[in-house]
């Protein structure tokens, strides 16, 4: 199920991936595939991929949805992570990467389900049940003037794949159970009865400086401005993280003291908020982590 809101530029997309969740080795694969100058649509895809027909297309899907592609041609950061010579963590060995892709899969709404999910859901609440996020989504829809493109059974798989992205398995029946891309951020876990799940806000693991710092950089390209409100910056970047409100504020206060010649944090009169006082490029702030040469 996807469509486009023409008037606002939004697009809704709660399908594509197959019911397959995205593998850790699925990125890689599919990026040497198109490197390699082959085409998804081809009937030699799955003998390139090694996979079947559903498979391919869910590569495909999730190399779009994490920033790898666009329109099946390879995008900046897929060849600054995955390039066969440069490519800074080629096999998603280092959690930071874990967090980046996190990032872009949430804030770019390639796939609306997961920004709607961690922005939305979990600003709500902290505990929910499958259903939870169903109705959650039903009325993001209704409020959006979008019913008919609300489809419960489509939504409703949607939901059980991004569990199976972030949340270790129950009663797994071999390792690739555990093979999911996402696992390790350990942000979602199912409670101890096996109905319900919850925002890992303790005891996750904690996102890299550098990668917050992106995701705000992000977040100002959006915006359009050099001022940036605290609320707008934990709603859309914080929660993406599961970090708490305090957890915020030390980032923001962290990144202003390690990148102070670019931006400065205040708290005003119980004002809080970032000013970007000089352009930095987030091509640098990657290379501040992962190094600018290999």
């Amino acid at each position: 199920m996807s469509a486009i809101n023409k008037a606002k530029g939004v697009k809704y997309t709660f399908s594509g991936h197959e019911s397959f969740p995205c593998k850790s080795l699925w990125l890689k694969k599919g990026y040497d595939f198109v490197v390699s100058g082959n085409d998804f649509n081809s009937p030699e895809a799955v003998i390139g991929l090694g996979v079947g027909k559903n498979m391919v297309a869910s590569i495909r899907y999730w190399l779009k949805a994490f920033g790898i592609t666009e329109n099946d041609e390879i995008t900046s950061l897929g060849g600054y992570l995955f390039d066969e010579n440069k490519g800074k963590d080629k096999y998603l060995e280092d959690i930071a990467t874990l967090w980046l892709l996190h990032f872009n899969l949430v804030f770019s709404e390639e796939a609306t389900l997961y920004k709607m999910f961690f922005c939305g859901v979990q600003r709500e609440r902290t505990r929910f049940e499958r259903e939870q996020v169903l109705t959650y989504v039903k009325l993001k829809m209704a409020e959006a003037n979008k019913n008919g493109l609300f489809n419960a059974n489509t939504v409703k798989k949607d939901i059980g794949v991004l569990l199976q992205n972030y949340t270790l398995p129950r009663k797994p029946q071999s390792n690739e159970d555990f093979s999911s891309l996402l696992i390790d951020l350990d942000l979602i876990r199912q409670n101890s009865e096996g109905k319900g799940y919850f925002f890992n806000v303790d005891g996750k693991r904690k996102v890299t400086n550098e990668i917050f710092l992106y995701g705000l950089l992000k977040l100002k390209e959006q915006e359009g401005d050099n001022t940036i409100s605290f609320d707008t910056i934990h709603e859309r970047v914080g929660l993406v993280f599961c970090m708490q409100d305090f957890e915020t504020i030390e980032m923001l206060k962290q990144l202003a003291s390690d990148y102070s010649q670019y931006l400065a944090y205040s708290d005003v009169a119980g004002i809080k908020q970032v000013q970007f006082t000089k352009d930095l490029d987030v091509k640098q702030v990657l290379d501040d982590y992962y190094g600018k040469d290999i």
